[in-house]
C-alpha cells in the first residue's frame, strides 16, 4: 500500500469508514502473523486486540494504575501521536488539550510508514516545543508500544529509531531562562488546584529548588514569620504564598506540605506519607507534569527568579 493510498483510508476513517472494515481487508493475516511471531519469541498473548488506537490507549491507562490527573497527562501525550500516524500536524497549545485526534486502527502502527510518520513529527515539534516534554511523550509512546506488543496486539516497534532529545545546556536555549513578568503573571492566572498554585508561588517567591520545596513538611512552615523552622533549610515567601498556605493546609500540622491524589503504596516511607489522608508525599516527576500540563512550552525550574522575585 502507497502512502497516499494509506492517507486516503485515514480519512476516510474520518468519514465514516469502518476501523474494522480497514483492518480485514488490509490485514487480513495479521493475528496469525502475530501470534506466531509471540510464540517463538516466548511472549504473552491476549486476544482478541482492539481495533482502534484510541481503544489500546484507554486499555493501556487502565491497567497502568495511574491517578487521573497522570491518566489525563498520558492521555495527552499518547493522542499526540495519533496525529503523527494519520499525518497531520499536532494543535499547538491549549488547543491541543481540547481537540478530538483522528480516530485510526491500532493496525497502522504496523504499516511500513509508521517510524517515517513518527520521525516526522518530532522533527516538526522539536522546534517549538521543550526538549524534556518531547521526551516524556516519547517515553510514554514507548512504554504503551511495549504494552502492546507484549500482549500480541502490534508486531512491531515504530518508535525503535527514535532517540531522546539531548538537552541544553543549563542557562542556554529556549525554555530555560527564569520567566517573565509577564509570563509569571498569565501563569499565576490559570486556574489550577491549590496545591499547584502554593508550589508555583513558593518555588518564585523563595527561589528554592524544586527538590528543596517538595521536600519540605508542614511543620518546617513558620506561617506568621512567612520563613521556615529550623533545622529545615532556610526559605522565605511574600504574600502570594502566605495567602495561600493557610488554605491549602485547612488544619493539618504534621506530614508533607505537598501530597500527591491518591493514597500511598504500602511500601512508602512514614516520612513521604500524611498520617491524616494516608498521601504520598509529591514527587519531582509528577510535580512537573502537572506544570507541563498548564504550561507546556515551560519548565518547572524556571520559576525560580533570576534575581528578585515578582512582588
Amino acid at each position: 500500500m502507497s502512502d497516499h493510498t494509506l492517507i486516503t483510508a485515514v480519512n476516510g476513517l474520518q468519514n465514516g469508514l469502518s476501523p474494522a472494515v480497514y483492518c480485514a481487508v488490509r490485514y487480513p493475516d495479521r493475528g496469525l502473523r502475530h501470534r506466531r511471531l509471540l510464540r517463538k519469541a516466548g511472549l504473552r498473548i491476549d486476544t482478541p486486540p482492539p481495533i482502534e488506537y484510541a481503544v489500546a490507549v484507554e486499555r493501556y491507562l487502565a491497567a497502568a494504575g495511574l491517578g487521573d490527573s497522570s491518566r489525563r497527562v498520558y492521555r495527552i501525550a499518547l493522542d499526540t501521536w495519533a496525529w503523527a500516524l494519520a499525518d497531520r500536524p499536532v494543535p499547538a497549545g491549549p488547543a491541543r488539550r481540547r481537540a478530538r485526534p483522528p480516530v485510526l486502527p491500532l493496525a497502522l502502527l504496523d504499516h511500513p510508514s509508521a517510524p517515517d510518520r513518527l520521525r516526522t513529527a518530532v522533527d516538526r515539534r522539536r522546534a517549538g516545543t521543550d526538549p524534556r516534554t518531547l521526551n516524556r511523550e516519547l517515553s510514554t509512546l514507548r512504554a504503551a508500544l511495549a504494552w502492546w506488543r507484549a500482549r500480541g496486539w502490534i508486531g512491531t516497534d515504530p518508535a525503535d529509531g527514535l532517540r531522546p532529545l539531548p538537552l541544553p545546556a543549563p542557562g542556554s536555549g529556549p525554555g530555560t531562562g527564569p520567566l517573565t513578568t509577564e509570563q509569571l503573571r498569565a501563569l499565576f492566572a490559570l486556574r489550577v488546584p491549590l496545591r499547584e498554585q502554593v508550589l508555583w508561588h513558593l518555588l518564585h517567591e523563595s527561589g528554592a529548588p524544586v527538590e528543596t520545596v517538595l521536600a519540605l513538611d508542614v511543620d518546617d512552615l513558620d506561617l506568621p514569620h512567612r520563613r521556615t523552622r529550623p533545622p529545615a533549610p532556610p526559605l522565605t515567601w511574600q504574600a502570594g504564598t502566605a495567602r495561600l498556605l493557610p488554605l491549602h493546609l485547612a488544619g493539618r500540622t504534621t506530614g508533607p506540605l505537598l501530597l500527591t491524589d491518591r493514597r500511598a503504596p504500602a511500601t512508602t516511607p512514614t516520612a513521604d506519607r500524611c498520617p491524616h489522608s494516608h498521601r504520598a508525599r509529591l514527587s519531582y516527576r509528577r510535580a512537573a507534569e502537572l506544570f507541563t500540563t498548564h504550561a507546556p512550552d515551560h519548565a518547572l525550574r524556571q520559576l525560580r527568579p533570576a534575581r528578585r522575585p515578582l512582588a
